[in-house]
């Protein structure tokens, strides 16, 4: 039968593979950022999720669960549109704007889940693991708010004004790959 108890079990193996995966991610992206207040955060947050993967560990064992991973398709996809980004804009004044942009929306997609996690496990009767939930989740909205204020901050304006974070100078358009190619839709 298909309970809350499943559900939510299932969108926790789903977010315990995704931290996963984006524990692998992060360091690429800080090696990609040309600001180093970016590449600082990318930082930062890599051992934030290091301690998620932790805290997800812990809250299976609050449903007398082993932890377990199950491919989340959606971080899948939002990393592949990160990693094309990456490629797309290295070189260009735009890349921290970019990588900014991909991490926001892997963000935003941790907040909605880890929000759903934090109410089921309170709705479940399981409160130790309703606080960590809560802990991941005022941790993403963070990450979020901080990537928000480097966006503001200048790697937006730069990206408009054709500057590079670390030389003030106008940036060379990147050989190779054109940043004008259209990336086919995730999925299809």
């Amino acid at each position: 039968m298909k309970t809350l108890e499943v559900l939510f079990l299932d969108e926790l193996a789903d977010m315990y593979d995704a931290e996963q995966r984006i524990v692998r991610a992060l360091p690429k992206m800080a090696k990609a950022a040309t600001c180093t207040d970016l590449q600082s955060a990318f930082r930062s947050h890599l051992k934030e999720t290091e301690g998620h993967v932790t805290k997800l560990e812990m809250v299976f064992q609050d449903f007398g669960k082993k932890a377990k991973r199950q491919k989340c398709e959606a971080t899948v996809g939002l990393l592949e549109e990160g990693g094309e980004i990456a490629t797309d804009f290295k070189g260009s004044p735009a890349i921290n704007a970019a990588l900014i942009c991909a991490a926001q929306k892997v963000e935003h997609y941790e907040i909605a889940t880890y929000g759903c996690l934090h109410e089921w496990a309170g709705l479940l009767g399981h409160k130790k693991a309703a606080g960590l939930l809560k802990d991941i989740l005022d941790q993403e909205k963070a990450a979020d708010d901080s990537l928000t204020e480097l966006a503001r901050a200048g790697s937006n304006v730069e990206a408009r004004d054709g500057e590079t974070a670390d030389s003030g100078e106008a940036s060379k358009p990147s050989k190779g790959r054109s940043s004008t190619k259209r990336r086919q839709p995730v999925g299809r």
